[in-house]
């Protein structure tokens, strides 16, 4: 029984994720398709539009056959974590291939960028220098491979994609990784086609009129019925937080000079993109700022970040008969316990996961949505289940 594993946060699931599901399956077409996928916030520090266990029941409704969890610890930091998090519980899984999005479709140039951060010494040394020129993480990056492959990566799933293939070869991982030609462009704010990005669906998704061509009919339907979260709704809470805190450079992701700004401009700042632009400085990025955002919010410190580097279970959210199958058939190789719901056992990443999701609901009064991580609340999809 092959396997296929993809790593995604599907917020929301849209076409563009239906096509690539329905890709793998024409190439490989008894292959499992199992998804590493994101919990309530994502990797650009923000909410999910809607819960995990929805977004889970949507990939399998929509053609995978088994969805995991990455944990918030590993989610909401850098392409490294998110990367080492989400390959680490499919290679564990004992998944053959890793596909994933790519502009420009070109495995071979990935996998050299990708060696040559891993083993040439000068690249660490050629980005620490196009950061003192004043450049940002990500530019520094592009330049540094450009000037040792001649090759120039600069759009997000190959970057991303040349991270997954790092991860891979540091730690000698059997996992094959594989490219799907991306169809969108990552970035666009404007609904343009049938498959549009998830960028454009969140920026239009008080519109479903809009968005309705984007999306499965399934996906839809949720975006209908269920609360959609939006990080603007959280900015009381993080505004409490930052004026009631004395050490915010106690925090994950906050430095110093973050911490003093912050303080300085929370209470001039009128909504959370207006704190951000505040707060963003010429070599920082967006994201990196609403991730340490994020930590305020969810009150994760220095302290707790290490306690959380090692991926120390899989947590079940979704699967059909396929993927039960290939649980059961595997089961006796996989070394990391399976779970599906938090128990009394201590264990960091799961009480983080408690407590990050009742602060996931606090602007909408889900408490059922917290309730589901302390029951089993898996979605189990039949054979003879309907469309």
């Amino acid at each position: 029984m092959s396997s296929v594993g993809i790593i995604a946060e599907y917020n929301p699931f849209h076409n563009g994720h239906l096509y690539q599901i329905k890709k793998i399956k024409e190439k490989y077409p008894d292959a499992t398709i199992i998804i590493a996928m994101s919990g309530n916030f994502t990797q650009r520090g923000t909410p999910a539009i809607i819960d995990k266990w929805e977004r889970a029941r949507l990939a399998i409704e929509n053609g995978a056959d088994l969805v995991i969890e990455i944990p918030y610890a590993f989610v909401t930091q850098s392409a490294d974590y998110y990367s080492y998090a989400g390959i680490t519980l499919l290679e564990n899984l004992k998944v053959d291939k890793l596909i994933f999005g790519s502009e420009s479709n070109n495995i071979e140039d990935l996998e050299l960028i990708a060696k040559t951060q891993c083993q040439n010494e000068d690249f660490d040394k050629l980005v620490k220098i196009y950061l003192k020129f004043g450049n940002n993480y990500p530019t520094s990056l592009s330049l540094a491979i450009k000037d040792l492959t001649g090759k120039e990566i600069t759009l997000p799933n190959d970057i991303l994609g040349i991270t997954y293939i790092k991860t891979i070869l540091q730690n000698n991982y059997k996992i094959k990784p594989e490219t799907i030609k991306r169809t969108n462009n990552y970035h666009d704010k404007n609904i343009t086609s049938s498959i549009s990005s998830a960028t454009s669906i969140r920026e239009n998704i008080n519109n479903l009129e809009l968005i309705k061509t984007s999306v499965p009919k399934n996906t839809l339907q949720s975006l209908k019925t269920n609360k959609l979260h939006n990080i603007k709704d959280y900015f009381p809470l993080l505004k409490y937080k930052i004026i009631t805190e004395d050490n915010l450079d106690k925090y994950h992701l906050v430095s110093n000079d973050l911490a003093s700004i912050l303080k300085k401009q929370i209470l001039s700042a009128t909504s959370y993109d207006d704190l951000i632009k505040k707060a963003k400085g010429k070599h920082t990025t967006y994201t990196k700022i609403s991730r340490a955002l994020l930590q305020i919010l969810c009150n994760y410190t220095k302290e707790e970040n290490k306690l959380g580097k090692e991926i120390t279970y899989i947590r079940l959210l979704a699967f059909n008969d396929i993927g039960k199958k290939y649980l059961n058939k595997h089961k006796k190789e996989i070394t990391l316990p399976i779970i599906s719901k938090i128990t009394k056992e201590k264990d960091f990443l799961l009480s983080l996961e408690l407590r990050t999701t009742k602060i996931y609901t606090l602007p909408y009064q889900e408490e059922s949505v917290w309730q589901k991580e302390i029951e089993n609340n898996l979605y189990i999809r039949k054979d003879n289940d309907n469309d």
